[in-house]
């Protein structure tokens, strides 16, 4: 039973679905004044105001009068608004009355309609009297204008923050797709979707998190395709979350995921805007953070984390071959260390015997034991790519070829670890880089080591147990209560055809069954119908001949010069 499914047994009743709301985990502020409202008085108003941002030293305050008639005070951050839209889309409308209004009165109650209908020049303004909403609009670089007997505040979204190029995205890089990823600004990212899914079904729901940051957080899914249930799933996850801050998506992927103490990641993460959609469309949802480039995708399986968004773009066979390379990366360094272990100390039989000669050669005078070797050459390993993640770009890749040549060589030379046990490193290694995912990656990493302490243990015995251990707890994973395995268990064949091998995209009519969509045709039934016919060689030489010099060469007519009458003459 999973966490989630003991909490709700536990409380005896269905989660709600969340409510919305702007201060739905309040701060300070809000528990103090969330039921304060505008009065109509402006120095108090402004008293107010001043008592709670005035001490910040890019607060700014502008009496104006509005019309040149009503009282007002504007406010704004003026490093996270736009000043010259302030300027011109804001005060200048608003100090001169405009031409189709002129000579036209109106008392201070009509102002509000006025202001909004027709004097500013900006598509993004509205009117609230709730101080709270005031305050949350100011703190994320907005314009708010308060004007003298209006008991409402007219609030303009007047947001500027400098933000980094569109880029590629550093941790996931490709040789044949889109160069464009997720950045910090959410917006950003919305509309990167929205670029890609010029749909009415795309459908975005926004919440707030966390009691200090109020980060904006999008839960993104296709209307049609994606199951109502799973969408549903994901709301009543995040309602629960009660947390001051939240920076990154990482913070909700430890909050919604069905297993904690798991080693393998049940959500996956991407940078790619168009690994996003590809999920999107088979019908997952897709969570995104204000301020984190990443993008959460729910549900989540094993095979997912050694494909790549390459694999669709290439031709299939291609693909496959690459695909088994990656499993055979991923094998290496799971049970490398521990196979070398197992056979070393505890069954040198299997070796070859010209082989074992060289072994035991190399492993001549060498004062430690195969598994002491393999957990110091492990721990270094490491360590050593810790250091070279965490070193600035042009010193990280120096210590890393220093580390593996200069250390390596000279552990080797000074007989502390033989060359066989620097091979089997080096391999395991490298097979870790070659899985995709760095999440998935992190986890076999973890788990070579209580691997090779049960080869030292127990020999193959102690590898076999492990491995099927590892394979029983894969077994027990649910990600949103769909198998970890799928579709390999539970087995589905249509679903299948995206696993180990790739099959043609032609050919995979349906979507992931295991995700439960109302809508599961991705292919279009005609499509298959045209394959089946012969391929129409248009350019065929033995149809349209062979021109060269201006002459036609080898053109023979459709009877082969057969005029259907007899051989005489």
């Amino acid at each position: 039973m999973t966490k989630w499914e003991w909490s709700k047994l536990r409380s005896g009743k269905k989660k709600r679905a969340p409510q919305i709301e702007i201060n739905r985990v309040p701060d300070q502020f809000t528990e103090q004044h969330g039921d304060k409202r505008i009065t109509g008085d402006l120095e108090q108003t402004i008293a107010f105001v001043n008592g709670l941002l005035g001490d910040n030293g890019d607060f700014m305050q502008r009496r104006f009068d509005v019309f040149g008639a009503f009282p007002a005070v504007m406010f704004s951050f003026s490093n996270m608004s736009d000043t010259a839209l302030v300027n011109t889309d804001i005060l200048k409308p608003l100090m001169h009355v405009p031409a189709h209004l002129t000579g036209i009165q109106f008392d201070v109650h009509e102002l509000k309609d006025v202001i909004l209908r027709d004097t500013l020049y900006h598509g993004k303004a509205s009117s609230d009297d709730r101080f709270a909403m005031i305050v949350e609009s100011l703190l994320r670089g907005g314009t708010v204008i308060v004007v003298d007997g209006m008991d409402e505040a007219i609030m303009v979204e007047t947001t500027k923050v400098e933000k980094r190029a569109i880029d590629q995205p550093e941790t996931e890089q490709v040789i044949r797709g889109p160069r464009e990823g997720f950045i910090e600004q959410l917006g950003t990212n919305l509309s990167l979707l929205r670029y890609r899914l010029p749909t009415t079904d795309l459908k975005i729901k926004s919440m707030k998190l966390g009691r200090v940051t109020k980060s904006r957080v999008a839960v993104c899914y296709l209307k049609g395709i994606v199951s109502d249930a799973l969408v549903q799933e994901v709301e009543n996850r995040l309602s629960v979350i009660d947390i001051d801050g939240v920076l990154d998506v990482g913070y909700l992927e430890q909050f919604i995921e069905d297993n904690n103490f798991s080693p393998f990641p049940q959500v996956q993460n991407t940078e790619r805007t168009d690994k996003a959609v590809a999920n999107l469309l088979e019908g997952r949802v897709v969570i995104l953070v204000d301020g984190s480039p990443f993008a959460l995708i729910v549900p989540t399986v094993f095979n997912q984390f050694y494909q790549t968004t390459e694999d669709y773009s290439e031709r299939f066979v291609m693909v496959s071959f690459i695909r088994l390379a990656r499993l055979l990366a991923l094998a290496f360094s799971l049970i490398t260390p521990s196979l070398y272990v197992a056979i070393i100390a505890f069954n040198p039989e299997l070796i070859p015997t010209k082989f074992a000669v060289a072994v035991s050669g190399g492993r001549a005078g060498i004062p430690f034991p195969s598994v002491v070797e393999v957990l110091m050459m492990e721990a270094s390993m490491e360590v050593l790519r810790e250091a070279t993640l965490r070193l600035p770009q042009q010193i990280g890749g120096a210590l890393s070829i220093v580390g593996v040549l200069v250390v390596g060589q000279a552990a080797v030379s000074a007989g502390f670890v033989s060359p066989i046990t620097v091979v089997v490193i080096a391999l395991t290694t490298i097979g870790s880089f070659a899985t995709p995912a760095y999440n998935a990656a992190l986890a076999l990493r973890l788990l070579r080591f209580p691997l090779v302490i049960l080869a030292a243990m127990f020999g193959l015995y102690g590898v076999m147990v492990g491995l099927i251990l590892i394979a029983n707890h894969l077994l027990s994973l649910r990600s949103f209560g769909v198998p970890y395995l799928s579709p390999v268990v539970p087995g589905n064949f249509d679903s299948m055809k995206d696993t180990v091998a790739r099959a043609p995209l032609w050919s995979m009519k349906k979507r992931p069954a295991m995700l439960h969509t109302p809508n599961d045709d991705r292919v279009g039934g005609s499509v298959m119908d045209e394959l089946k016919e012969p391929p129409h060689n248009t350019l065929d030489p033995l149809k349209v001949g062979n021109h060269k010099e201006e002459m036609k060469i080898g053109i023979s007519s459709s009877n082969n010069g057969d005029t259907g009458g007899s051989d005489s003459h």
